[in-house]
């Protein structure tokens, strides 16, 4: 039954054995001690990461290399740190395990690497203003505690153990003997029995003093029926509670009801199946304990089959123990079970190698295909403010100090010379190169998370961000135009300017995909539109990821170096060609790789 005075938010979830799930939605205050507690991980690890790179570099000779591997590093465990433990320990970083509270699907499922990583970019939008004001508004205001990044994924923060600290769960108590001579009826009535469980199951957690007080007035109670075999008050209750559960369970097992409780009532045929099924339960609860870290890979092929029926049979309890109102202790404890296997038994995806490949290979080129109208209003969205950038500078020359960063004005003020004198554009020495690269790909992985963080802003976030870089781009354009460097600025931008833009354009188109699916749900409602467009956002996002990686490492090795003009042109024209036959695979498979519901906006 539901407690009218519980006001914990909750999370019913029907199963294909129509059987209702009920999680514990985690609140606020649990949700930011672990995002502390995982922030304080961070910090340490980047701290670690830190000293690791000086003591190396000091004993090198060149330490750039050194300092590169820092670089990525660092940016993967900043952004990487809680996508990986999400999407790879079952929804629990140590911050969330730690306060027992884990991220599943909202339809109770485990959540996929997928959804870790959505959930885990539009942190970026739940972060403002810092720290986490967003994200903890819709926190505390949405009726399932969901913040932005929960909503885009289809996520949801559930108790990872739903029985609340003041209330143990019930110890296991052994199996009757089948082949063992029948005790007898019971000797206590049901509520009594009731009483018992419950006392057993708390009573570490009392005071001294009180524990004492329950243990004389139970005994008391009890022993006119029951008599005292043992010298200690506290074994006593204990070999009493064995002696009740095996009498329910064998072969006299009938209900012995107080005055004016019916015999055969409801509550006693709860009480009766949670004494019969207790060590049924309890063998549960270790196979799910040995699947915590690994999922079913740690059980045994053949332990597979007998883990399903034992989850069978545990929905069916559950359903039993609610037709019957079993107490709430028990029903906490069998949803606790039933909802941890659901969520192993269907979580059907795996993370494999071929996985991956086939997500390059076809998957990221058949999203562009498929949201080519996104990827067409991202365009639009970089080029026209740039081409007005561009423009306004040629025939404005004079406002170039107010738009124009001022580290773009040295170089051009400094450009002349440096093409005189032979040298290029941003050219940097060998040994600085591997640098450049990991900086470089960083900060462009960066703004492209950015880009499409900001489109849960009913697409306003990306917009903006598109016009700015293309604005910032077409008015440097122009002032190195008018000072004759358009040329040299451009052999520079060549070589990576394809793949570096066109990523920008497709992290922009994933934004574009999140603000649709506030602005236009169509037939969903919002919170579905925004976890199936989701879905295919994301997909963009690992297009870009792929491209920058791509674009990033020809900028920081090829157009940072001394190869001529024609040859970065060459490569320009080669990387635009190669992207060409990229996204024709994509075209070819857009219609099999996508997930049904993946709409074009």
């Amino acid at each position: 039954m539901t407690n009218p005075f519980d006001y914990r938010q909750k999370l019913e979830v029907e199963t294909p054995e129509h059987v209702i799930l009920d999680y514990e939605v985690a609140g606020l205050g649990s949700r930011a001690l672990a995002a502390i507690i995982d922030a304080a991980i961070i910090v340490v690890i980047e701290l670690a990461l830190l000293l690791v790179t000086g003591l190396l570099v000091s004993r090198m000779i060149s330490g750039i290399a050194v300092i590169a591997v820092f670089t990525l590093l660092s940016f993967l465990v900043l952004f990487g740190y809680f996508t990986v433990f999400e999407g790879f320990r079952n929804g629990q970083t140590p911050g969330k395990a730690m306060m027992g509270i884990r991220v599943i699907r909202e339809t109770g499922h485990a959540i996929s690497l997928r959804d870790a990583l959505i959930r885990n970019l539009v942190r970026i939008a739940d972060f403002l203003p810092p720290p986490y004001l967003l994200g903890a508004l819709f926190v505390a205001l949405h009726p399932k505690a969901r913040r932005l990044g929960d909503l885009a994924a289809g996520t949801v923060v559930v108790r990872d153990r739903p029985i609340d600290a003041g209330r143990a769960t019930l110890a296991p108590v052994a199996a009757h003997d089948p082949l063992a001579p029948p005790l007898g009826p019971p000797l206590l009535a049901d509520e009594e029995f009731r009483l018992l469980r419950q006392y057993k199951a708390r009573a570490a957690a009392l005071s001294e003093h009180v524990r004492r007080g329950l243990t004389a007035q139970l005994i008391a109670r009890f022993a006119d029926r029951a008599p005292i075999f043992q010298q200690r008050e506290e074994a006593y209750l204990s070999a009493l509670l064995r002696d009740e559960t095996a009498r329910r369970q064998g072969g006299f097992a009938i209900s012995r009801s107080s005055a004016g409780e019916r015999k055969g009532s409801s509550s006693a045929i709860a009480e009766r199946l949670v004494s019969q099924k207790g060590a049924r339960w309890s063998e549960f609860e270790a196979m799910l304990r040995r699947t915590r870290t690994s999922g079913l890979d740690a059980l045994a092929a053949h332990e597979l089959p007998d883990f399903a029926a034992r989850y069978r049979e545990v929905t069916s309890d559950l359903a039993r123990l609610r037709t019957y109102g079993a107490d709430t202790t028990s029903l906490a404890r069998v949803t606790q079970l039933a909802a941890a296997g659901h969520s192993l038994l269907y979580n059907v995806e795996r993370r494999t190698m071929k996985q991956l490949l086939h997500f390059v290979a076809v998957q990221a080129p058949a999203s562009v295909v498929t949201a080519r109208r996104a990827v067409f209003i991202a365009f639009l969205a970089f080029t026209v403010p740039a081409v007005a950038g561009y423009v306004t500078i040629r025939t404005r020359p004079e406002i170039a100090e107010r738009v124009i960063p001022a580290a773009m004005l040295e170089r051009a003020s400094e450009g002349i010379e440096r093409r005189n004198s032979g040298l290029g554009y941003a050219q940097t020495d060998a040994k600085y190169r591997a640098l450049a690269a990991s900086y470089i790909t960083t900060n462009n992985i960066r703004v492209a998370f950015v880009c499409f963080a900001g489109g849960i802003f009913l697409a306003v976030g990306a917009l903006v961000l598109l016009a700015f870089n293309g604005l910032q781009l077409g008015a440097t354009s122009g002032h190195y135009h008018n000072v004759g460097l358009l040329e040299y600025l451009w052999t520079f931008v060549a070589g990576h300017g394809v793949l570096e833009l066109f990523a920008i354009w497709c992290a922009g188109a994933a934004g574009f995909l999140l603000g649709a699916a506030i602005v236009r749900p169509g037939r969903y409602s919002r919170s579905d539109a925004l976890s199936i467009n989701g879905r295919l956002a994301m997909h963009l996002v690992g297009m870009a990821i792929i491209l920058l990686l791509v674009a990033g490492s020809i900028e920081g090795f090829f157009s940072t170096s001394a190869a001529s003009a024609p040859a970065k042109v060459a490569v320009s024209v080669a990387s635009a060609l190669a992207l060409v036959v990229y996204l024709t695979a994509g075209t070819r498979a857009a219609r099999r790789v996508l997930a049904p519901g993946g709409r074009d906006p």
